[in-house]
């Protein structure tokens, strides 16, 4: 069932609280923001750039674009929704400049959901008999095959699958009809499932995981840089 008006307003409501917080300099609701969102924008850069260090910087740049811009954003969408928007746009920026030949996601576009060329997926060997060597072998396997997801694809699936976006959700981040994420989201499934099989859904809570170190690596480099523009007087 669909949340109430009421409801949705009260969230809302408590989105733009907290961009105004932060807006307003409050560092504390600052490192709460990242700390929660971090393994989303984090999995949405990741999916587009498809390495981890410029997954993080992207992330870290698509906060410091996010915090100058906090005293604009007035609920028009939800909070997430809008730093997910971000660091789309981040990734996909440095994308550009790395391999300007590269196919990207097509945001707008749906004519490739019919036409996309299909990435072989050949068999892994199985993993070893316990079960925890088995839920990391697997784990390793899925995120290898994420990464070779075709690029209208790869983001599409990390949005839904992994953070368990809805399609309403995934579409508004990603700005492009429900029909298509349903789409993608469907063929992305075909071609995973090809290779992993039953053991996928065991690993989905684990893709790429988020560990301690890399959340404080984040937010400490955020912070790092803001108060190296304050010391220097920059905007």
């Amino acid at each position: 069932m669909p949340p109430s008006p009421a409801t949705t307003a009260a969230l809302d409501s408590s989105d733009v609280a907290v961009a105004q917080r932060i807006a307003a300099g409050d560092r504390d609701e600052l490192r709460r923001l990242m700390r929660r969102y971090n393994q989303t924008l984090y999995r949405t850069a990741r999916s587009i750039l498809k390495d981890d260090a410029e997954a993080e910087d992207a992330v870290q740049e698509a906060y410091l674009q996010a915090y100058r811009a906090m005293g604009t954003f007035r609920g028009g969408a939800k909070l997430s929704t809008w730093l997910i928007r971000i660091v789309v746009n981040e990734a996909v920026g440095r994308a550009r400049k790395r391999d300007r030949r590269a196919q990207l996601i097509p945001l707008s576009a749906t004519a490739i959901d019919d036409e996309a060329t299909e990435v072989p997926m050949d068999d892994d060997a199985r993993g070893q008999p316990e079960r925890a060597a088995l839920r990391a072998e697997t784990r390793r396997l899925l995120e290898a095959k994420i990464d070779e997801l075709p690029e209208a694809f790869r983001t599409v699936f990390v949005l839904r699958a992994l953070e368990e976006l809805t399609v309403d959700e995934a579409a508004a981040c990603l700005d492009i009809p429900a029909a298509t994420v349903r789409s993608r989201y469907f063929r992305a499934k075909g071609l995973l499932r090809e290779a992993l099989a039953r053991e996928i859904d065991t690993s989905f809570d684990e893709a790429f995981a988020f560990a301690g170190k890399r959340c404080d690596r984040i937010v400490a480099g955020v912070l790092e840089r803001l108060d190296g523009v304050a010391n220097t007087g920059g905007a």
